[in-house]
């Protein structure tokens, strides 16, 4: 290679890095052009907006194909499309591995398909948890909306955080002037777009990110000699797909084909059914056949997705044994080296001058195809489930829709003022996030199917539950950390569920359904 890669002290690596050749103008040409497309689509859209309906579920018309590739692109956060490459190429115990866990999704979808959309469809929801307040009670559904609101705000702060110093590193942007350009900018045209907005941006957002993960995995087949000698090359024990020989109850082994299929399948539908960032998607939708053809599209197209950058890990990988020049280029932090900045890296120094722009737009994609959903959502729940649930005002769709993008800015200046403060942990809690959702997958889910399966359980019974469920998997994390914490989304349920049940038992008459 006629590449040359050069090593800073882990202080320059932080604040500018050794990832960062100068951004030519046609690249930041390219970025400008990008946000002003999408700006213009948000405003665009905004004229046909006349109350919250339309703000949050699109007047419920809006075709399952948009609908479907949207939610394909929230999943392959900048944390997946970093991540998911490091775990295969560096991550010890890490590989191929990664695969089985999509092999829960379409499972996921058919129950969703069959058993929880078509009731939420009936009902006209626009929070999903007001199906809570007319099951159980409004204690419920504010219990469990407001553990969505605390949990998305956090996560999306350390989303900020995490892609803002990616950003950082590229451009030698100022981290705050980093913050403001992916943030200020999504918020922009999230509060005009609304759910429309977030929708049609990310299935832009989503071809541009597949087209460059094409893209580099050409150019990565292209310095490895073919396909096939990249795969010869490729380290033996991470080309190993499927691990029936662990169980991941107590072995130490993580990613074992059991948890990750079962840990996989509660987690994802308690995330696609019960999670207002994904289920308001599906609202949106002329009708049931809309959203059941959506969750089939993402179901079927999204492993093709997820091979597409494992295959880029592998890529990597190959590229950095023949290349040890390339891992000593990359940053390094608290004595450790970034593996995460592995892609961003080949990427700003393999391509050429205007597709170096376009491959930062999909890093940026990749960040704000989560922001932007995530920050029309807690504005849903917080005019919902709040606002609307305790005001007396005359709501006019004038008004509606005003409170509503008001609503939108202010989660928007919750969140970016958060990553400032989230510096000192985040790196503890990217590695974490996943445990922190498989804390309260499970339980969460589990309140639903208590208001879906049985009569007799009332909204305390649920919410002793959920708090017994966290509670238990915060005791095994604590005090029994070789457990798979993808066990923790199928155990959580289960003590939840069984709470629920045992509690109603005992207090029949308590939790009658009328």
């Amino acid at each position: 290679s006629n590449r040359h890669w050069r090593r800073c002290s882990p202080r320059e690596s932080i604040l500018r890095g050794n990832l960062n050749q100068d951004i030519a103008p046609l690249d930041w040409l390219v970025i400008g052009l990008y946000c002003l497309g999408l700006l213009t689509l948000a405003l665009w859209l905004a004229r046909s907006q006349e109350n919250r309906e339309d703000y949050y579920v699109g007047g419920r018309a809006i075709g399952p194909w948009p609908v479907g590739l949207s939610i394909m692109a929230t999943q392959c956060s900048t944390n997946s499309i970093l991540g998911a490459p490091a775990f295969v190429a560096f991550t010890l115990g890490g590989g191929l591995v990664w695969l089985q866990y999509e092999l829960a999704v379409p499972l996921a979808m058919v129950v969703l398909i069959l058993l929880v959309m078509p009731l939420f469809r009936h009902m006209r929801l626009v929070s999903v948890y007001a199906y809570l307040e007319r099951r159980f009670d409004l204690a419920t559904r504010l219990v469990l909306s407001a553990l969505f609101q605390f949990v998305r705000a956090f996560a999306t702060a350390v989303t900020v955080y995490s892609i803002s110093l990616v950003i950082e590193l590229i451009t030698g942007l100022g981290f705050t002037a980093s913050v403001l350009l992916l943030g200020a900018f999504t918020i922009l045209y999230d509060v005009l777009g609304g759910i429309r907005g977030v929708i049609y941006s990310d299935v832009i957002q989503l071809l541009i990110l597949a087209g460059m993960l094409v893209l580099v995995a050409i150019y990565l087949v292209n310095d490895g000699g073919g396909i096939a000698l990249i795969w010869q090359q490729f380290e033996g024990e991470r080309r190993q797909i499927l691990d029936f020989s662990h169980h991941g109850m107590g072995d130490g082994q993580t990613f074992a084909f059991w948890p990750m299929l079962f840990g996989g399948l509660f987690l994802y539908v308690s995330y696609y059914g019960c999670d207002q960032s994904q289920v308001q998607r599906q609202l949106s939708t002329r009708d049931i056949d809309g959203t059941n053809n959506a969750l089939l599209i993402n179901g079927l197209l999204r492993f093709p997705l997820v091979l597409l950058y494992c295959f880029v890990g592998v890529g990597i990988g190959v590229y950095a044994t023949t290349h040890p020049e390339f891992i000593a280029a990359l940053p390094v932090r608290d004595g450790s080296t970034e593996y995460n900045l592995a892609v961003p890296l080949y990427m700003i120094n393999a391509l050429p001058v205007g597709l170096v722009g376009l491959s930062l737009v999909a890093l940026f994609a990749a960040a704000m195809s989560s922001l932007d959903s995530v920050l029309n959502s807690l504005s849903a729940t917080t005019m919902e489930d709040f606002v609307r649930r305790f005001s007396r005002a005359d709501w006019s769709p004038r008004r509606e829709l005003l409170y509503s993008r008001g609503i939108t800015a202010v989660w928007g200046a919750i969140t970016l003022g958060m990553a400032f403060f989230v510096g000192d942990i985040a790196p503890t809690v990217i590695e974490a996030i996943n445990k922190i959702g498989s804390l309260a997958n499970g339980p969460i889910l589990a309140v639903f199917a208590l208001g879906f399966l049985t009569r007799k359980t009332a909204g305390w019974h649920a919410i002793a539950g959920l708090l017994l469920g966290i509670a238990g998997n915060a005791l095994l994390w604590l005090y029994q950390p070789e457990v798979s914490w993808l066990w923790w989304n199928v155990i959580g349920f289960f003590v939840t569920f069984g709470t629920g049940v045992c509690l109603a038992s005992a207090h029949p008459l308590a939790g009658a359904v009328a």
